[in-house]
């Protein structure tokens, strides 16, 4: 099995597809982040939530915005609404997705 280049587990199951990181020969490279999944709907598809602060100086208060990215979800990880998923960066795949998820992070509560 190859190496993707990131310190995550493989998954169990086997897939047939294509831009697999894992079966396939996608490459992921570059940035990695860590959202929630707000959406899957589409087929193959995820939409990963990431909320962050921004510094409003007029009134020396932070406001609270989100950022949504669209990124591939290859049939052997299991990633559903409401997970926490890492994502990484990759060839662009279509229009609007340029990231795969490489691993549900499990939560310790």
């Amino acid at each position: 099995m190859p190496e993707i280049g990131y310190d995550v587990p493989e998954p169990t199951t086997d897939c047939d597809d294509d831009n697999c990181p894992f079966h396939g020969t996608l490459s992921p490279r570059g940035t990695v982040l860590e959202g929630r999944v707000a959406t899957d709907s589409m087929d193959k598809t995820v939409v990963v939530e990431r909320e962050h602060d921004v510094k409003v100086p007029k009134y020396d208060r932070y406001m609270r915005r989100r950022s949504r990215t669209p990124a591939h979800s290859p049939p052997c990880v299991d990633a559903e609404e409401g997970d926490t998923v890492r994502i990484a960066e990759c060839r662009p795949l279509s229009k609007t997705k340029q990231f795969v998820v490489i691993e549900v992070v499990e939560d310790e509560e």
